[in-house]
């Protein structure tokens, strides 16, 4: 609990059966300043005198007046009121006290919290430095492999390309140097005429066709002599 709440604490005061000094409501006295307060009621000088009613006769020695009556409970109620007030001062000071422990728990709680959530900050920032570092040494690295492809690709393409002219040039000089005569050429006019003029009558033209074949046989094997 903190100091306000003793500043705004409300004690009232009053008179026992016994016309002594007491708390009403408001505050709870300890032990040691309810003690005083015992002893000083319990004082020879503190007890009250007797009513007028129970006084001696004439011949004995007269009790105090009113006004000294009401002087010394003015002056008793003074003394329990300081005690009073002591005794309030004290519970302040340690409400106060126990405020200030645990405003400065609190702070210091705030404190470790913060430094921890400070360090907790510098190793996120780390972490993401390294990861940043790590991204752009692979980037650096991924655009190296990226140009060595695409250098390999055009060497590649440059070698199939020389290549596929040496081939094509070597395939046409070997083409052009071969001879393109026909074999059994006015045979192969024969059987055209053959076939044009009896169309649906294919065994009209069986002598022509034996003919070709044979002229064609002949031509393999002569094709085969020279070549041998």
């Amino acid at each position: 609990m903190g100091a306000g709440e003793s500043a705004t604490r409300k004690v009232s005061f009053g008179l026992d059966e016994d016309d002594r000094v007491r708390v009403l409501h408001g505050v709870k006295l300890s032990e040691d300043v309810l003690q005083r307060m015992r002893d000083q009621a319990g004082s020879p000088g503190a007890q009250a005198p007797p009513p007028e009613s129970h006084r001696e006769g004439p011949g004995t020695q007269p009790g105090p007046t009113a006004a000294e009556l009401r002087e010394e409970l003015r002056r008793r109620y003074e003394r329990e009121h300081a005690l009073v007030q002591e005794e309030l001062a004290r519970i302040a000071r340690q409400e106060r006290e126990a405020g200030r422990e645990e405003l400065s728990a609190a702070v210091r709680r705030e404190r470790a919290q913060a430094r921890e959530d400070a360090e907790k900050s510098r190793q996120l920032a780390k972490q993401l430095d390294k990861k940043e570092a790590e991204l752009k040494r692979l980037a650096v690295f991924y655009k190296e492999q990226l140009t060595l492809l695409e250098k390999k690709n055009l060497e590649y393409y440059k070698l199939a390309s020389e290549q596929y002219q040496e081939a094509a040039a070597k395939a046409e000089a070997h083409i052009k140097s071969r001879s393109t005569t026909p074999v059994c050429a006015d045979l192969q006019a024969q059987i055209l005429n053959c076939y044009r003029e009896n169309q649906g009558q294919t065994l009209c033209c069986s002598s022509l066709a034996k003919e070709y074949m044979q002229c064609i046989d002949a031509a393999k094997k002569s094709l085969l002599v020279n070549r041998g």
